[in-house]
C-alpha cells in the first residue's frame, strides 16, 4: 500500500469517526477543495467545513472503497456518507467520487463530485425532485450551504 493510499484511508476513517481535526491533518494548508455544494474552498475554508459537518453530523455513517491509485500524484476512491440532513430531518444517502491530488505527503487537491439534483430528492423530498435539476434551486442549495460556513466559521473567532 502507498502513502497517498494510506492517507485516503486515514482521511475516512477520521471521517468515520467524525474527527474533523485527524482528517484537517492528512491536508496540506494551502488544500484547494471542490464540490458541486459549497463550491471552491480553499485552505481554512475547507478544513472549517469538515469541522462542521463532523460537528453537525446526525445518524451519520460512511463508507469507502475503490482507492484507486492513477500516478504518484493523483488518486481517487468511492464513498457513501448516510445520515440525517438537518434542515428537513429527512435521511440522505449520498454517493461521492473523490479525486485527489498529493505533494509531500498531504493532500493539496481534493474535489468530490455527486448528483446536486438526486441528493436534493433525498434532502428535500418532493420540492428537491421537483427543481433539485434547476440552477436556481442548486444555487440558493449552494448559497446556503456557504452561508451556513462562513457562520461557523466568524463563530470561530
Amino acid at each position: 500500500m502507498n502513502n497517498n493510499t494510506q492517507l485516503i484511508e486515514k482521511f475516512y476513517t477520521s471521517f468515520q469517526r467524525l474527527d474533523a481535526a485527524a482528517m484537517n491533518s492528512c491536508y496540506n494548508d494551502n488544500i484547494v477543495f471542490f464540490d458541486p455544494v459549497f463550491g471552491l474552498l480553499r485552505g481554512a475554508e475547507a478544513k472549517c467545513m469538515w469541522e462542521m459537518l463532523c460537528k453537525n453530523a446526525k445518524n451519520f455513517s460512511l463508507t469507502f472503497g475503490n482507492i484507486t491509485a492513477l500516478d504518484e500524484e493523483y488518486s481517487t476512491c468511492d464513498w457513501v456518507a448516510t445520515y440525517t440532513f438537518s434542515a428537513t430531518g429527512k435521511k440522505v444517502v449520498n454517493t461521492i467520487k473523490a479525486n485527489m491530488r498529493f505533494a509531500d505527503g498531504k493532500i493539496i487537491e481534493h474535489s468530490d463530485a455527486f448528483s446536486v439534483h438526486k441528493w436534493s430528492k433525498q434532502s428535500f423530498g418532493i420540492m428537491g425532485m421537483l427543481f433539485g435539476w434547476n440552477s436556481i434551486f442548486q444555487n440558493k442549495i449552494k448559497n446556503t450551504a456557504k452561508k451556513n460556513l462562513l457562520k461557523y466559521m466568524q463563530a470561530k473567532d
